[in-house]
């Protein structure tokens, strides 16, 4: 994950100078060569303690972000002063920069995936329309996850579109994009309060019936998912 974080600096860094083509190319060359500091400390962890060689680079990354070692000169850079990653070590956050350094740069993105830095201020105000209306799929998407597949089809007035043992299928049909297909089912197994939670399961498009779903996401065909008991 390290080496996809310093891939996306890089080409946030090329992107921010996309106005200056020439410019951009000697600055991606220049960013390949770079010893990756902080951002080297995955692997060096690895070799901790095992090798003097790497010593000197270990001690800079525990110091200091990308750096330039030349004969008599070096240039060093300040580590982040923001950096959110998810579960998954993508860059994620929705209230701010996922990662930003002291000088003002900065990145935006949401699991992963990079967004303006506008449209994140967006996302506390989102109605179903506005779902509706965005044009760009990916960002679509991401609003989608961030307002919650349950209360999008619970404002949009959505009409479930198969019901069975299994749970409750719906679909969010979305222009110039394919469908949302979701599967509702209820925790058999009640909470220690007594009520029993409901979960979401994102299933393929093509799924026609509730128990089709389910089963997909056990690995199964409809007809061979036959519980003996749902917990």
């Amino acid at each position: 994950s390290g080496r996809a974080l310093a891939d996306r600096i890089r080409t946030g860094v090329v992107e921010a100078l996309a106005g200056k083509p020439a410019e951009a190319a000697r600055i991606r060359a220049v960013l390949l060569d770079a010893v990756l500091g902080q951002h080297d400390a995955a692997w060096l962890a690895a070799f901790d303690g095992r090798s003097e060689r790497l010593a000197g680079l270990a001690e800079v990354a525990l110091h200091a972000g990308w750096w330039w070692p030349y004969e008599r000169a070096v240039v060093i850079c300040e580590r982040p002063s923001e950096l959110h990653r998810d579960e998954a070590g993508r860059l994620d956050r929705g209230d701010g920069p996922a990662l930003a350094y002291p000088d003002g740069f900065a990145l935006y993105a949401w699991r992963g995936m990079p967004v303006p830095a506008a449209f994140l201020g967006e996302l506390a105000s989102l109605t179903p329309d506005r779902i509706r209306d965005e044009a760009n799929a990916e960002l679509r998407r991401v609003m989608l996850e961030h307002y919650g597949y349950d209360r999008y089809l619970n404002e949009s007035g959505a009409e479930p579109v198969h019901r069975d043992e299994s749970g409750v299928l719906w679909r969010i049909s979305l222009r110039q994009d394919e469908d949302v297909a979701m599967v509702e089912v209820v925790n058999s197994t009640p909470e220690p309060d007594g009520t029993h939670r409901t979960y979401w399961l994102r299933v393929p498009p093509t799924t026609r019936t509730a128990k089709q779903g389910v089963a997909w996401t056990f690995g199964l065909e409809a007809a061979e998912y036959e519980p003996i008991r749902q917990t």
